[in-house]
């Protein structure tokens, strides 16, 4: 069950990026309000999940949906580039969570 909530939690952690990105510095009210209330159920749900999983594997794993989501989303939604380094970065994020997982 710690993987679901740890799951769930970098869900939680693309949700409050984006809308953080959307609050325009925390001066939009409604996406500043989504950005706190997101960013506190992430973090709850991480602790949860830290109750039983490792402290790096649970940590690298949260940031890692979170960043691989983040990017995804800033190329689909908000027009970022997508270049062939960008995918490599990204594609070693991803193989370092693999493996991590791998290596328990």
């Amino acid at each position: 069950m710690a993987w679901f909530w740890l799951f769930v939690a970098g869900l939680l952690e693309i949700v409050w990026a984006f809308s953080m990105k959307l609050s325009d510095g925390f001066t939009r009210w409604l996406p500043a309000t989504i950005t706190i209330v997101t960013m506190v159920l992430s973090f709850g749900l991480l602790s949860v999940a830290m109750k039983t999983l490792p402290l790096g594997t649970a940590y690298v794993t949260w940031t890692g949906i979170g960043a691989v989501g983040a990017f995804v989303i800033g190329i689909v939604c908000l027009g970022e580039s997508l270049s062939p380094a960008r995918i490599a970065a990204v594609a070693l994020v991803v193989s370092g969570i693999v493996l991590l997982k791998l290596s328990e």
